[in-house]
């Protein structure tokens, strides 16, 4: 990084990345410009507290200091969401629908500048799913998709990438049972990225990106799990 405090230009290695630590305090977290969405130099950059968010070329990769994060055991369920969620009037699946939930959230967020994701963003988070690193949760009411969240998987962490609702409550409900799913396959926390009024009602917090670095340096000693994921239906009834 220069003088000017302008962001690094990746090189063609796919696994390199500057330290996270570096990245710009204006705008928040910006660290480092270019490279492509190739698995490697994805999975790598989530490895390392990184993310890309740009609506267009050249890519732009991030690392906001502080961190927003949700604890599965932090997550807090209004009492209206319990009576949305004692109705069970949806049914729930887990990398049935990816490519769906992907173009939905891209569709919802069209109209959000900076958040746009792209056609070649798509297309990436979709290998990455074939490969078993990307997982999204459905919601579907009498057969049509109405909700649901994608995201990467690494460890015993869920990185969130975007979440849709077509109707009231239905991306919360993807939320909940995505935490439920998760709990039960004892991961520890999603990364929500920045900061939302949504994700606070939801009991996400924020942490120091360094705590947050330092909790995925000892993530990544632990072995994923890679491949496609089913939700578990006895979950429904706790």
């Amino acid at each position: 990084m220069t003088e000017q405090g302008i962001p690094y230009f990746l090189t063609d290695d796919l696994n390199y990345f500057p330290d996270a630590n570096l990245a710009l305090k204006e705008p928040n977290g910006l660290l480092a410009i270019g490279g492509d969405l190739k698995p490697e130099r994805l999975l790598a950059a989530y490895r390392q507290g990184i993310f890309p968010w740009y609506d267009k070329e050249p890519i732009l990769w991030w690392s906001p200091d502080p961190r927003t994060i949700l604890l599965l055991n932090n997550l807090h369920i209004s009492t209206s969401m319990k009576k949305v969620l004692h109705r069970h009037d949806f049914t729930i699946t887990m990398d049935e629908q990816f490519t769906q939930v992907i173009q939905n959230c891209a569709t919802v967020r069209a109209a959000d500048p900076g958040t746009w994701i792209t056609p070649q963003m798509q297309a990436a988070y979709i290998e990455l799913h074939e490969l078993g690193y990307a997982h999204s949760l459905e919601i579907c009411v009498n057969g049509s998709l109405v909700g649901g969240i994608y995201g990467v998987s690494l460890g015993k962490l869920f990185f969130g990438e975007s979440m849709f609702s077509l109707q009231p409550n239905a991306s919360k409900i993807a939320i909940i049972y995505l935490v439920k799913q998760l709990k039960a396959w004892d991961f520890e926390f999603i990364d929500c990225q920045m900061w939302s009024e949504h994700l606070g009602t939801l009991g996400a917090t924020t942490v120091p990106r360094q705590a947050f670095l330092q909790k995925l340096a000892q993530n990544n000693t632990i072995a994923s799990k890679v491949g496609k994921w089913t939700f578990e239906g006895s979950l429904l009834s706790r």
